[in-house]
């Protein structure tokens, strides 16, 4: 028998891992949209299982030698960045031992499961017990994999989601933004003040009819039907892979447009999975999504950038009036336009508008830095929170379900995420605005309700690319130039004072 070269043979293990992944995301979904209380601990251990069997395959003893071998066996540059991605991939996963993957397994979908009945109640101390040992567990893996990477614990923490990312980084970033910020709300509520305030179209809205102009617009955006589904959560999110794409999202009777800017925002998630390389990069590292700055601006340029457009909303008004059957000056086209960039600090981050939501993002960042460095207890985090909130954009969070346990993300286990969104919401900016530098039609499309300019840009730039690139390089050739706050800024500036 010919013995197979070292990188066929992490091709094959990283497709057979891949495909675990897909069946996990899909085994995700189910519990989040369709899976019965009572299932909770079997699915536990059914995850578990699985995380286990693709951890021990990716750091069976023979992978470092392939890994090594490897090295002279591949010249094109996809190859090599692939490669580049299966080690990285397997330094992550060697320096966790199988039994904590297996642990902190179990302990995700158990805080997640209680987080479920806590939010609701709005009692962060049903949720309490099962999240320290989450979050126990999440620091122990974050320092194996510190050692592993030389980099601090949040840091591999955040490497986990955003390739190379750095706390550093981010705190510079971070710190530009929340100097700008203030000032800019200040004149931007001035500015609104100044003009007639926009009129929420009334309800009540039932939840079959927003669905209905979800799938709609679903449908003008590029979704495929064959290939994906749109269901209801307790938290909005995109899952599944790109031949079976889940989104979901939760209606509110007395406002459609929360529920219908989710749709939107999962949708741009969606497709990007869609966008993505198919045939020999499908299940390999390289032909994944470039880290979750860039997924975070796929939604983000699709939600904030495109749909929240004068051009979007002059096709989107005569489509939302006739579905509601509604009438009058608040469903022009302006008036939804109004409505859409209307400024207002807010409790909920994923209902928060453009100016005040990376206060959201600034603040859960800081506060679980400083929950993984162990300089904070867990206990202190609902009045942290609050206290932070409040600093931040002037409001207190009067029950923890609209405070701390808004967000699924640390009950999950997804710590080090937060920053992503941020960073992938100034990515948005740069990248449209480089799109409509490139193709003047792209915006004269869209106002008849035509994405395909715009995905043919983002498919060419970004999608096609996966992670083939380090996100500044795919952000350089994209835009010809790394991640500027200016562009952000300027962005800013012009739809809200202009």
């Amino acid at each position: 028998m010919v013995e197979q070269p070292a990188y066929a043979c992490l091709q094959t293990l990283f497709r057979h891992n891949s495909i675990l992944a897909d069946t996990l995301s899909v085994l995700h979904w189910d519990m989040s949209t369709m899976m019965p209380e009572g299932g909770a601990a079997a699915r536990a251990d059914q995850l578990a299982l699985l995380k286990t069997v693709a951890h021990r395959a990716l750091t069976a003893p023979q992978v470092a030698d392939w890994l090594a071998q490897a090295e002279g066996e591949v010249d094109e540059p996809w190859e090599r960045a692939n490669l580049r991605e299966m080690r990285r991939d397997w330094v992550h996963a060697s320096a966790v031992p199988a039994d904590l993957v297996e642990a902190l397994a179990k302990a995700e979908s158990t805080c997640e499961m209680a987080w479920r009945q806590a939010r609701p109640a709005a009692d962060f101390a049903m949720v309490l017990p099962s999240l320290k040992v989450l979050l126990g567990l999440v620091r122990q893996t974050g320092q194996a994999k510190a050692g592993a990477l030389g980099v601090s614990v949040y840091d591999a923490l955040l490497d986990q989601y955003e390739p190379d990312g750095r706390a550093a980084e981010i705190d510079a970033v971070f710190a530009d933004l929340e100097a700008f910020l203030p000032g800019f709300l200040a004149r931007t509520l001035e500015a609104q003040a100044r003009r007639p305030s926009p009129r929420l179209p009334a309800g009540p809205f039932p939840a079959d009819k927003q669905r209905a102009v979800g799938l709609e617009f679903m449908t003008a955006l590029g979704f495929d039907f064959t290939h994906g589904r749109l269901d209801t959560s307790f938290h909005p999110f995109c899952g599944g892979y790109p031949e079976d794409v889940r989104i979901t999202t939760r209606y509110d009777e007395a406002d459609f447009t929360s529920a219908l800017m989710g749709v939107l925002h999962e949708t741009g998630h969606a497709l990007y999975d869609f966008g993505l390389p198919g045939g020999r990069w499908r299940h390999q590292p390289v032909g994944r999504a470039r880290g979750m700055q860039v997924h975070e601006s796929q939604s983000l340029l699709i939600e904030m950038q495109a749909c929240r457009s004068p051009q979007f909303l002059a096709w989107a008004a005569p489509r939302l009036r006739e579905a509601f059957g509604g009438g009058g000056p608040e469903w022009a086209a302006e008036n939804l336009y109004r409505l859409g960039i209307q400024v207002k600090p807010d409790f909920i981050r994923v209902d928060a508008d453009e100016v005040t939501y990376p206060a959201h993002v600034i603040l859960r960042y800081r506060l679980e830095k400083a929950l993984i460095e162990g300089a904070m207890a867990l206990e202190d985090l609902p009045a942290a929170w609050n206290e932070g909130t409040q600093r931040l954009l002037g409001i207190t969070p009067p029950d923890d379900r609209l405070g701390c346990l808004q967000d699924i993300h640390w009950y999950g286990g997804a710590w080090g995420y937060f920053p992503t969104y941020t960073l992938g919401a100034m990515t948005a900016t740069q990248l449209f605005d480089a799109a409509k530098r490139a193709d003047a039609g792209i915006l004269p499309a869209i106002g008849g309700g035509d994405f395909r300019p715009l995905l043919t840009w983002l498919k060419a730039n970004v999608h096609g690319k996966a992670s083939s690139l380090s996100t500044r390089e795919l952000l350089v050739q994209a835009t010809g130039r790394p991640l500027d706050a200016s562009v952000f800024k300027a962005h800013l500036e012009g739809r809200y004072l202009g």
